[in-house]
């Protein structure tokens, strides 16, 4: 009875402990799974992802710049340091 006893306790033992581990690690473990799932896909085309969707920002983000409000560097002033 005893060794009943103990094998139900280390169960029990290992459900919460993988529990507990899936409840810390949840983002870690989600985006790991995403991963995987997505690489495992044979139609899953890393090409056709949405540009909204990268992490990366723009080379030039603003590639049209208003001319009125562009600073001009003859209208610098010089600044004497002491």
């Amino acid at each position: 009875m005893a060794a009943i006893t103990a094998a139900v306790i280390a169960i029990v033992g290992l459900a919460l402990g993988w529990i507990t581990i899936e409840m810390a690690c949840k983002p870690c473990l989600e985006r790991g799974r995403e991963a995987i799932d997505r690489s495992l896909n044979p139609d899953y085309d890393p090409d056709e992802e949405n540009a909204s969707n990268s992490f990366r920002a723009p080379l030039n983000p603003n590639p049209n710049p208003d001319p009125k409000n562009a600073v001009d560097a003859a209208t610098s002033t010089n600044v004497k340091v002491i």
